[in-house]
């Protein structure tokens, strides 16, 4: 049975196959190229990808991660595409739903809103509980820098607050736009946005994410 991270892992690989390697994403500075790099280093070395919150490590990871983007894209993409090997703790379907639904759900959507034509998914209630679920439990640590305070509010009414504080800003939207939002991929979100304007944008202006 298809997991949520496995249904998004194999969109992404698809959407970057699409695109190109040189295509952009919304990740800033970063081809698609740098961005299947990145996952395969994020899945593969360990012993790389603790420079994604370790700073000491920050060098051998950019270096690695240059390493792979070097290699040929068909080969990046069905390293995407086939997933961590079996020895990797990534492998196992728990872990795997638990670290990559959001980062593959995320990246796809950095492919697919970089580019001019792109539409919103309609996702399945399911899916979109289950980044709402996801977004509450982050919440806070998402908005941690936020310059004002943070509310996020589903459509139905139901809120995360993710950073405390006055005045306060409410963005309300689907569960995976604020979860776009949140991660700091404000202007790219399909969200409402209410508040005094000068802290309206303060936050757009700030950074979001991890």
């Amino acid at each position: 049975m298809s997991t949520h991270a496995k249904r998004e892992r194999l969109l992404l690989a698809d959407l970057l196959e699409a695109a190109g390697p040189e295509a952009t994403t919304l990740c800033e500075g970063w081809r698609t190229r740098d961005l299947a790099a990145h996952v395969v280093v994020r899945e593969r070395r360990a012993d790389a990808a603790g420079g994604l919150v370790i700073g000491a490590l920050k060098s051998r990871l950019e270096r690695v991660q240059a390493e792979f983007a070097a290699k040929p894209y068909e080969e990046l993409i069905q390293l995407v595409r086939t997933g961590p090997p079996r020895f990797s703790p990534m492998s196992l379907k728990q872990v795997d739903e638990a670290a990559n639904t959001v980062e593959f759900f995320i990246h796809a959507e950095d492919v697919r809103r970089a580019q001019p034509d792109w539409s919103r998914r309609e996702l399945d209630p399911v899916f979109a509980d289950v980044l709402w679920s996801r977004t509450e439990k982050t919440a806070r640590l998402l908005g941690r820098r936020s310059p004002v305070g943070l509310v996020l509010r589903r459509p139905d009414g139901r809120t995360a607050v993710a950073h405390k504080g006055a005045p306060v800003v409410t963005v309300t939207g689907e569960p995976s736009e604020l979860l776009l939002f949140a991660f700091g991929r404000q202007d790219a979100a399909d969200v409402q946005v209410e508040g005094e304007k000068e802290a309206v944008d303060r936050l757009h202006r700030s950074e979001l994410g991890m």
